[in-house]
């Protein structure tokens, strides 16, 4: 899960994203609207996930903690200050396959240019450093 100080705290910060923010949109039913907000120092993200996608909240929450996880697995690539908000559509997100939904969001991510691209080698900073060490 994602520290506090990335999470929306109250309505009147979603309604801002909504009304200040622009959208983007994949090939999943999962749309992202995202604002850069100057009065905060840090990212800020939030999954709405309606009760007519599913009525039992148990699904709506594993919607929302696999999107919540992919953000923070990439934290590090977020341009702040930006607030982004991920609204889902359709239950099936929540058994989809982790690396399908993985690269949807971070796709959308990219395409908005919120997320700085991955640069070559990324990856194997850990194993290059090792390497040099042993």
């Amino acid at each position: 899960m994602i520290h506090s100080t990335h999470r929306f705290h109250g309505r009147s910060s979603l309604r801002f994203v909504y009304q200040k923010g622009s959208t983007a949109r994949g090939e999943l039913p999962l749309a992202m609207r995202y604002a850069v907000n100057p009065r905060s120092q840090t990212w800020r993200v939030a999954v709405v996930v309606s009760r007519k996608v599913s009525k039992a909240a148990v699904v709506r929450n594993r919607i929302r903690r696999r999107i919540f996880e992919i953000v923070r697995k990439d934290a590090s690539r977020l341009k702040p200050p930006i607030d982004i908000v991920f609204t889902a559509y359709d239950p099936a997100i929540a058994e989809m396959d982790h690396a399908t939904l993985e690269r949807a969001v971070l796709q959308q991510l990219e395409r908005a240019g919120v997320l700085e691209r991955q640069r070559a080698g990324a990856n194997h900073d850990i194993v290059n450093q090792e390497e040099t060490i042993a």
